[in-house]
């Protein structure tokens, strides 16, 4: 079995980068190779925890024309040979271009159990501000498969997170990554490394 090469797309800190990289050292993620980090932004903390890992790492600005920078993007995946595509805080929609080539390769986490709040700008703090502003007293995360649709492709994974009564979003953001983002992501990157993921009809089948 071929070895995977993964490219990290981020646009920010990097956290869920950096959860893909401990998992990586510690023996959590086989037959996978950490070839790109990919960010959007210059600035972005991630590059510098890619530059600490020895991860070759690229910029690619988004500018007024979205098929460009959608292309520049493939470019780069097939320039480095990727086989598998992590979004880990990537602010932007890939385009159907690179969803159909790497079609059931693209994972994305979102801080959720989907389809409750999920979709178009429910990103970041929204999400949980949101679960707080609902009241419900469970939320957790999803990691997916991307397709088309915001947040709408296949589920691989999803763990539960309890709602405490002084939660604040950024008190809730922290423990939904610590508790669930950070285990559920290096784990499906893992299963989808080793072949053990396949779509039938939309469901994903997880083989042991």
């Amino acid at each position: 079995m071929k070895v995977k090469n993964i490219a990290i797309l981020v646009s920010g800190g990097g956290t869920n980068l950096q959860a893909i990289i401990d998992a990586h050292k510690a023996g959590k993620i086989t037959n996978g190779r950490l070839a790109l980090v990919l960010s959007s932004n210059e600035k972005a903390y991630a590059l510098q925890r890619a530059a600490d890992n020895g991860i070759e790492s690229c910029v690619i600005k988004k500018g007024s024309n979205r098929d460009e920078f959608s292309d520049a993007i493939l470019a780069k995946l097939e320039e480095k040979d990727i086989d598998i595509i992590v979004l880990a805080g990537f602010m932007h929609i890939l385009s159907g271009k690179i969803i159909e080539k790497y079609k059931n390769k693209i994972l994305n986490v979102h801080p959720a159990l989907i389809p409750s709040f999920c979709g178009e700008g429910f990103y970041g703090l929204h999400v949980h501000e949101a679960a707080l502003s609902k009241g419900v007293k469970v939320t957790g995360a999803t990691v997916h498969f991307v397709n088309e649709i915001a947040d709408g492709g296949p589920i691989i994974l999803q763990k539960a997170v309890y709602i405490e009564e002084n939660d604040t979003p950024e008190t809730l953001q922290r423990r939904v990554m610590e508790n669930a983002e950070w285990e559920i992501l290096p784990r499906a990157l893992d299963l989808l490394c080793n072949e053990k993921l396949s779509v039938e009809n939309s469901t994903v089948k997880i083989k042991e």
